[in-house]
């Protein structure tokens, strides 16, 4: 799995010009399955994003968690994160999982985070042409990929 994650003041996303899922402080990832994910992977990232550390304390220093600030999240599933560039110019999806595997991976993934930070999280919807809106806090924005832990 591939997340990236970004710290923000406001997120939303929208389909068919309606703003289905919205949030102020906290995280907006977008999340990318690949063929080879399975649970370990969901927990591992979940975890890792539940407690990483990239909220400001009162030292501006990036000293706190989404937990420990009660922050909200959205979770995007976005296949293209697991785009292969190495050759030509057309990127190739052939390591992301097709949508039988990459849809309860997402949602096991959506549950996982939401048991990690004892509230609801908001989504997308899975396939759909979706508008993201945001505003990136720093910026900061962390990739992470539970192939390399």
């Amino acid at each position: 799995m591939k997340a990236v994650i970004q710290r923000v003041t406001y997120a939303s996303v929208e389909v068919d010009q309606k703003i289905i899922n919205s949030i102020k402080t906290g995280l907006l990832i977008l999340l990318g399955v690949g063929i080879k994910d399975a649970f370990e992977d969901i927990k591992w990232l979940s975890n890792k994003i539940s407690n990483l550390r990239i909220f400001e304390d009162e030292n501006e220093v990036m000293n706190h968690s989404i937990k420990d600030i009660k922050g909200d999240a959205i979770v995007v599933s976005q296949f293209t994160l697991m785009a292969n560039t190495k050759k030509g110019n057309r990127p190739s999806y052939i390591h992301a999982a097709k949508p039988e595997v990459s849809i309860p991976l997402y949602e096991q993934f959506v549950q996982q985070l939401e048991n990690d930070l004892c509230k609801k999280v908001g989504t997308g919807i899975f396939g759909a042409d979706m508008k993201i809106d945001l505003r990136n806090d720093g910026p900061v924005t962390i990739i992470i990929d539970t192939k390399n832990k």
